[in-house]
């Protein structure tokens, strides 16, 4: 997903917001997990990697999810190749969309998709709303993707406007609490992702109302696994000061390089609380699995990349380095794999390995 520039000062703000949490002021919605509680949790999960995954036959969510375009083989073969190099954990999208066509058919695809991962040892972390990339999503065919364009049929959840539309929100009400109430006390999801990158796109905090709504609809269901939504602009100071104040578990994203990647580590370390950062990982901005993975890990911090196979998301092209005609990068931005299993490059996946002790 596309980022804003790294502002160093204004992560002191976050940080001061952090500290009210503990000391139990500002907005809060329900009843935020303990320190303790939140670390106990922490503490009984092996070191947190994967990726943010979609198989690569699907453009956007709403063919991942979609009863046409469902693919199992392919997530059962791509999920193996996550296992071998010893990936525990994915970041999936949801949308409620798919949702809305077909409540009970597009369940029984989750249930399907939690039991590939969990056969192949891996749990989820599913992400509801989204604010990246393309306004209006719809049912049925998703468009190929224009050649050489990075995410170019990715599609915002519920979209724009409707994710400032308060007339539509009981709608998505009905489809977070149905998610919740089905799947809260599963084993195989780790967590849940409740909003990505609120305020993207251009919303800023027009994002706020449905980002406070989904942590009361949340709270008001209290599944067993945490919630979160991670911190991304550093420059969005109402919605970031939401975010930490409402998360059980401390996530964020970071392409930045090394250097400034940890002073963000140390910074958000003082909350307390544990940290995942959920997107990391684009070599042409020097966020790499050589010099970004090893760190994460030495700090405790989970470490979910964004991609796993390259495929119709593009996401192996910049953000804003468009190929027109469609080919190859002289380097990958995101992703490990391509669609026949082969790395990209073996020295990664190798360090992928070693770091998730796999023997």
């Amino acid at each position: 997903m596309k980022k804003n520039p790294f502002f160093f000062p204004l992560v002191f703000c976050t940080l001061g917001l952090l500290q009210a949490q503990t000391a139990g002021e500002g907005d809060m919605v329900g009843k935020v997990w303990s320190l303790e509680k939140a670390n106990t949790w922490y503490n009984s999960h092996k070191w947190i990697s994967g990726a943010n995954y979609i198989p690569h036959t699907a453009v956007n969510q709403m063919e991942m999810w979609q009863a046409k375009t469902f693919d199992p083989k392919t997530i059962n073969k791509e999920l193996g190749w996550a296992e071998d190099i010893g990936f525990n954990t994915m970041r999936v999208f949801l949308h409620s969309l798919a949702w809305k066509q077909d409540p009970d058919g597009f369940k029984t695809r989750v249930e399907k998709y939690l039991a590939i991962a969990d056969k192949h040892h891996i749990q989820t972390i599913f992400v509801f709303f989204d604010d990246c990339w393309n306004k209006l999503p719809h049912e049925g065919f998703q468009p190929e993707p224009r050649p050489g364009i990075h995410n170019s049929g990715w599609v915002q959840d519920p979209g724009d406007p409707a994710s400032k539309d308060a007339t539509g929100f009981p709608e998505l009400e009905k489809y977070v609490k149905d998610i919740l109430t089905t799947f809260g006390h599963d084993k195989r999801i780790l967590m849940w992702d409740l909003y990505n990158e609120p305020g993207n796109s251009g919303k800023g905090e027009t994002t706020l109302a449905l980002l406070k709504n989904v942590f009361y609809w949340a709270r008001e269901i209290n599944p067993d696994q945490p919630i979160s939504a991670g911190i991304w602009a550093w420059d969005f100071e109402v919605l970031n000061a939401f975010q930490v104040m409402n998360s059980d578990i401390i996530t964020y994203h970071n392409y930045e390089d090394a250097e400034k990647h940890l002073r963000v580590i140390q910074l958000l370390k003082l909350s307390g609380r544990p940290l995942i950062c959920t997107e990391y990982m684009a070599r042409t901005r020097n966020s790499r699995f050589s010099t970004i993975m090893p760190m994460l890990k030495e700090n405790k911090v989970g470490a979910i990349n964004w991609g796993l196979v390259a495929g119709k998301t593009n996401t192996i092209y910049a953000w804003d380095t468009p190929v027109p005609d469609g080919s190859e990068p002289a380097e990958w931005f995101h992703d490990i794999f391509r669609k026949d299993g082969t790395p990209y490059r073996e020295d990664e996946t190798e360090l992928i390995r070693k770091l998730n002790e796999v023997k």
